[in-house]
């Protein structure tokens, strides 16, 4: 399937933007969620800089002097280059932009690893408030926090003993994660019973799994997409097929919980269901127009279709949503979305590490910015979570009002 987009405006370096959500009160795989979108590989090349301004003169003698300091007087081992990368860290973080991150060699490898839906941890999905800083599990996957005990809602106060009360999620996320076969002890709070609980769990490779599916009854076809990685556009296509196959006359997909991932596939998926026209476009902080992403005419999905969302579906998940409820072809159901409609564009630098910048902003089909706003559903169900634990979810109210949308579309209700 062909997508049309359009470029109207370049940029000399750098190269790959970022619909993931990122950074504080975001949604994060262990490791990161976010990842690549619309990429095209170019490395700035690191060179020194003579007579540079970046650092003024009063400033390079103070960190001149503490550099001193440090030598006569520190009781510990330095380590050089955790300096270095401590330094041009605090620089990227004075820009005040959560989503704006400077990663180490070490710490861009790792992030590069969770595109390809597949990593070493132990299989939750976590978010972080930008208010409190808390740290909550939004979804467990098939792997050993499963297997430990952990679930949904619980709150993550301590790694390895370690308080991360007061730490960032990208720092909390490097400590759950490490070497294959090695332990991580994870401790969470968990309202249901007020207590707080130790896991003690081994690390491994987990497989996200990105798209699942089944038919409901009344030939309700049911997709649930827990993020956009590169296998996830031909994963849906084919569990919509597979439900076409079965009979299907109706359609949910669930974002809920899905924080979002590659432009390209959620374009993708979109244009498989959407009639021709306009997907998304991103726009700097001038105004002017840096891409649009346009679908085809090919296929377009006609049947009664709802979507479910919630406050941790972000970014893609928005876009996917925003696109939906502009052309009218579906109905959302659920809580509003989580609101994150910036752009980040990934600048890998030659040395192996990079930095992502937050550079536009995107906007629905008709225009919209939902930026720290979000996408208000056409139908507002809160979950009923004490209901929805105690059934082990099978007694899903969002999913239950989706259900009579989709049934009242088929004239079954």
């Amino acid at each position: 399937m062909k997508i049309k987009k359009t470029t109207i405006a370049t940029f000399t370096i750098v190269a790959t933007m970022l619909f993931g959500v990122t950074g504080c009160n975001n949604v994060k795989m262990v490791a990161d969620e976010a990842v690549n979108a619309e990429a095209t590989t170019q490395e700035v090349n690191l060179k020194t800089l003579t007579g540079s301004t970046v650092v003024g003169r009063t400033t390079n003698d103070k960190l001149e002097l503490i550099d001193s300091l440090i030598d006569k007087n520190f009781y510990f081992e330095e380590d050089e280059q955790a300096k270095q990368d401590g330094m041009i860290k605090g620089y990227v973080e004075s820009l005040n932009d959560p989503y704006s991150v400077y990663y180490t060699k070490e710490e861009y490898a790792d992030f590069m690893e969770s595109t390809e839906g597949e990593y070493v941890g132990v299989g939750v999905q976590v978010s972080q408030s930008v208010e409190t800083k808390v740290i909550t599990v939004v979804k467990v996957f098939d792997g050993p926090a499963l297997e430990a005990g952990i679930e949904a809602e619980d709150v993550i106060t301590h790694v390895n003993g370690e308080d991360i009360s007061d730490q960032e999620i990208d720092a909390v996320v490097d400590k759950i994660k490490g070497e294959e076969g090695t332990e991580v002890t994870i401790t969470v709070y968990r309202a249901s019973d007020g207590k707080d609980h130790d896991f003690t769990m081994p690390r491994r490779k987990v497989e996200n799994p990105t798209v699942q599916y089944k038919m409901l009854d009344d030939n309700i076809g049911y997709v649930e997409v827990s993020s956009f990685y590169e296998v996830t556009g031909q994963q849906f296509k084919k569990a919509v097929e597979d439900l076409e196959q079965q009979g299907m006359e109706g359609l949910i997909v669930d974002l809920r919980g899905n924080g979002g991932g590659l432009l390209d596939v959620a374009v993708d998926m979109l244009d498989y269901l959407l009639p021709a026209g306009k997907i998304v476009y991103t726009a700097d902080k001038d105004g002017n127009i840096l891409s649009e992403s346009n679908s085809t005419d090919d296929e377009q999905f006609t049947k009664p279709l709802a979507v479910l969302v919630n406050g941790y579906s972000a970014s893609a998940s928005e876009i996917f949503a925003g696109a939906v409820k502009d052309y009218e072809i579906g109905t959302l159901v659920g809580t509003n979305t989580f609101g994150k409609g910036i752009v980040q564009r990934m600048f890998p630098l030659n040395d192996g590490s990079a930095i992502k910048l937050t550079i536009a902003k995107y906007f629905t089909p008709k225009g919209n910015d939902i930026h720290k706003i979000g996408i208000k559903p056409d139908i507002e169900v809160e979950l009923d979570t004490e209901a929805y634990k105690e059934s082990k979810g099978e007694k899903d109210n969002q999913l239950q009002a989706a259900i009579d949308n989709v049934l009242e579309k088929m004239g079954k209700k």
